[in-house]
């Protein structure tokens, strides 16, 4: 079995600002758990799939991107989960709200997938440093991060499938909006 994720992965020229602040993590406090991932925020979490059951998946991500509309989405600085990840925050978005309930809707009546819609809160945010961040790393990082400012704007096109390969997570497939 496969592990698989669904993501708005933000355009190539912010993953490149993002992954500054990754490695930055990663030379000061040895997590790096963020650079497994290129940026993005997280739409359907983390599942197992058969590989035969993946060209399905991609077909379905693909019809279920073509009900949905290109929009704007906006980052606003940093934030964080204590005491074990600091993020990007975004700022709060009906258009990026519908997404996630579409999918979980959406997958929820496949049950081939074995995708189930998550009870919690959908928290948008984009990961830097998670997991293996440990508390006493978290209380040094936090004040780097606190008053930083990060605003950033992108229109957000598409949602993309991430399969791990066993080290990292690779985009396998972006499923592009339908045309305004």
């Amino acid at each position: 079995m496969n592990m698989y994720y669904i993501a708005v992965v933000l355009p190539k020229d912010l993953d490149e600002l993002i992954i500054r602040f990754k490695y930055y993590m990663l030379e000061k406090f040895e997590a790096k758990v963020g650079l497994k991932s290129p940026a993005h925020i997280t739409i359907v979490p983390p599942f197992w799939l058969h590989p035969e059951k993946e060209d399905g998946l991609r077909s379905d991500l693909d019809s279920l991107a073509r009900t949905l509309q290109p929009f704007r989405m906006a980052t606003k600085d940093f934030s964080a989960f204590k005491p074990r990840t600091i993020y990007i925050d975004v700022v709060p978005s009906e258009p990026l709200d519908e997404v996630k309930k579409k999918a979980d809707r959406y997958f929820s009546e496949r049950p081939q997938y074995g995708i189930k819609a998550e009870n919690r809160a959908f928290n948008p945010h984009i990961t830097i440093a998670t997991r293996d961040l440990h508390k006493a790393a978290f209380a040094e990082a936090w004040p780097y991060f606190k008053d930083r400012e990060f605003r950033k704007e992108w229109t957000v096109a598409g949602l993309s499938l991430l399969r791990h390969n066993k080290k990292d997570w690779d985009v396998i497939q972006t499923s592009q909006f339908a045309e305004v």
